[in-house]
């Protein structure tokens, strides 16, 4: 059975969707069926045509689909994306998902495999702390969160973040380098991965014993 994955991310000016981007590619690359989508945006027109490169990046993506919550209810599997705002998610992202309760509350987002990345301009901007963050979210949901760890030569590649593909852009950063783009592939793979084992275990949604059969099967 192909898996389905939505990648769902926010991002100001690129750094996150270039992340998001190959976080699809890896998850394609290892046979599932991938949906990129990005969260409405927020801010006023005026807010973001101050900032150059923020303009820039609206143009550019403009025709990539906005998420809605058929997408949530679509995928096996989730990887949500976000810029650190103080150590958190961005407030764009935060809205979309606040809108899922009603999903929530009928089970539909509970068993589903789901990872997270992220970037900040300096290198202890709050990339940990944003991922972490999301992972309350997870929890409530009833979700399976499967963070990269360090299982592959990528992550230590990247700085050796084990809770998921984070970016710095800063002067002192990686500045999207080969490196971080390249760890975001192979959180995609292993998402993908992880859900084709679960997939074929059987439908494990509301469902413990399918689970432990999923388990059993991997």
């Amino acid at each position: 059975m192909t898996a389905k994955i939505a990648v769902i991310y926010y991002s100001a000016t690129g750094t996150v969707h270039a992340l998001a981007q190959a976080v699809a590619d890896g998850a394609a690359s290892a046979g599932a069926q991938v949906r990129l989508r990005r969260v409405a945006e927020l801010a006023s027109a005026t807010a973001i045509a101050r900032n150059p490169r923020w303009r820039r990046h609206a143009e550019a993506t403009a025709a990539i689909a906005e998420a809605s919550l058929e997408d949530l209810a679509w995928a096996d599997a989730y990887a949500f994306g976000t810029p650190t705002r103080f150590g958190a998610p961005a407030a764009q992202l935060k809205q979309f998902i606040d809108q899922a309760d009603g999903l929530w509350q009928e089970g539909g987002l509970a068993d589903k495999p789901v990872t997270a990345f992220t970037s900040a301009y300096h290198r202890h901007g709050g990339n940990e702390a944003t991922i972490l963050s999301l992972g309350n979210v997870f929890y409530h949901w009833g979700a399976l969160i499967v963070p990269p760890g360090f299982t592959g030569p990528a992550v230590h590649a990247a700085g050796g973040n084990p809770y998921g593909a984070s970016a710095v852009t800063g002067p002192t950063g990686d500045d999207l380098a080969s490196a971080a783009l390249e760890a975001a592939r192979h959180q995609g793979r292993r998402l993908a991965a992880v859900t084709a084992r679960l997939l074929a275990g059987g439908h494990a949604t509301g469902n413990a014993t399918g689970l432990e059969t999923a388990a059993r099967g991997a």
